[in-house]
């Protein structure tokens, strides 16, 4: 069943039983996947990121040698598009598979078997304009750093679940562009409080950006359930996630991301 809301169609999942067995690859018994256009994507994007204003007031934070050196080298992973053609690309697609599903065959990069992960369709390259390369580096990091949380998420293992949840990988797509928007990492220097916060963070971390997509991802999950969400909910649960992030951030007895409270939900 394909829904419709009213701007063209989306993706959703359907939460039918819990703790059935793995069958036919063309089905997921744990979970009905119903996939459209990338539409959905794009509007959740856009409306996550809608926080302020052109007109608001812009002051730039000056940098450290060694910040503006790390925020160089995160630039570059966020401007590499991912590309289907690109060996090293599509061996981290497929490690990323047998991340996710270690015990369950590789059908190949272009296979309805990706609709389980939660992609729109059956090529989940199409999933990564909004993300780009990093987007699938951040969850190959998730799923390898912090395995526990990351099969939670993956296969909704915690809390009272909706009948229709959002899809896990699409959804990690746009945690990795609500971040980069939220932090301001396009601009030569941050712009924000929150953006020059982090970047504090990433001169002591070069994975800093990698391990706070993992805190967002579970304190995503994590406010999904405490609002009682459905797929329709998905963008304005984004938008709680975002202001409680920048809240902890911002503490001051907060000098690295270990530090900030959303990170204890993380379980390896």
């Amino acid at each position: 069943m394909v829904m419709d809301d009213r701007e063209g169609s989306f993706v959703a999942v359907r939460r039918i039983s819990q703790g059935l067995e793995r069958g036919n690859i063309n089905t997921c018994h744990s979970a009905e996947v119903v996939a459209g256009s990338a539409a959905w994507l794009g509007r959740g994007l856009s409306c996550v990121c809608a926080q302020r204003r052109e007109s608001d007031p812009r002051p730039s934070f000056d940098l450290t040698p060694a910040q503006e050196e790390c925020l160089q080298r995160l630039q570059n992973r966020i401007d590499v598009a991912y590309d289907s053609t690109n060996v090293e690309h599509q061996e981290a697609l497929q490690a990323l598979w047998y991340a996710a599903f270690p015990e369950e065959e590789f059908l190949g990069l272009i296979s309805e078997q990706w609709k389980e992960m939660g992609w729109q369709g059956k090529d989940p390259s199409t999933d990564f304009r909004g993300g780009g390369f990093i987007s699938l580096e951040n969850l190959l990091y998730f799923a390898r750093n912090f395995p526990k949380s990351f099969q939670d998420l993956l296969h909704k293992q915690e809390g009272n679940r909706a009948m229709w949840e959002y899809p896990f990988a699409v959804a990690g797509v746009n945690i990795t562009f609500m971040l980069i928007q939220m932090l301001d990492l396009e601009a030569v220097k941050p712009r924000t409080i929150v953006g020059a916060t982090f970047l504090k963070f990433l001169a002591e971390n070069e994975s800093a950006f990698d391990l706070l997509y993992c805190i967002t991802f579970k304190l995503m999950d994590n406010q999904w359930l405490a609002m009682h969400a459905s797929y329709m909910d998905f963008n304005t649960v984004m938008k709680a996630t975002r202001r409680q992030l920048e809240n902890e951030l911002l503490q001051e007895d907060v000098s690295r991301l270990e530090d900030i409270p959303s990170y204890s939900l993380l379980s390896r």
